[in-house]
């Protein structure tokens, strides 16, 4: 039998630990709840349907990976960086990232309900349909991003920085009370948070 391409990455595997892996071939699929990554990486995967509730990831970055239907609920992150992803349908309930830095990514109906995120940076990103209902924002900021339809219901927001963002269409808007925008922002606002008042607005 001979050995066609190049040698395949490490598998993933539910309740193993990782550490200093490179992981770089299609992952989709693949199983890894519980599991630890410490100073992993991971560079052009496809992690479609990847299966990774509870996973814990530290000091671990992601460059370029794509797919959709990941699940990460109850994943845990601290100092990592995502760079570039294009991912879709990504479930991130009840995770707790800590100092991690999403560049230039699109990332569609990502659902952070009931996430913990502290200092946290979102840079250059493209979210929609983002849902932060119930989630606990400190010290997060959106410079240069776009939300499309994101929803803020009953979140807990502190020093959370709104300025740099373009918002489409946000929901559950009295949610942002602790959050910082700009006066430009207000005036976007506005209807939806006449709405949400119960505010008559007459020409």
């Amino acid at each position: 039998m001979g050995h066609h391409g190049p040698v395949p990455g490490p598998q993933l595997r539910p309740e193993t630990d990782y550490d200093g892996e490179a992981f770089a071939d299609g992952l989709d699929g693949g199983s890894a709840g519980g599991s630890r990554f410490l100073e992993c990486t991971f560079r052009g995967c496809d992690l479609s349907e990847l299966k990774a509730s509870r996973a814990r990831f530290s000091e671990t970055n992601l460059y370029a990976v794509h797919g959709a239907g990941l699940d990460l609920a109850e994943s845990t992150w601290a100092d990592c960086v995502v760079q570039g992803a294009r991912l879709g349908a990504v479930a991130l309930y009840g995770s707790e990232l800590a100092r991690v830095r999403f560049e230039g990514c699109k990332i569609e109906f990502a659902n952070f309900r009931g996430a913990t995120l502290v200092d946290v940076e979102f840079v250059d990103c493209q979210l929609v349909e983002a849902d932060f209902a119930e989630a606990k924002l400190t010290r997060v900021s959106f410079e240069g991003c776009r939300l499309v339809s994101p929803d803020f219901g009953r979140g807990t927001f502190k020093d959370v920085d709104l300025t740099g963002a373009d918002l489409a269409g946000p929901r559950g808007v009295a949610g942002l009370r602790g959050a910082t925008v700009s006066a430009l922002q207000l005036i976007d606002l506005a209807p939806a948070l006449a709405h949400e008042l119960g505010l008559k607005v007459a020409d």
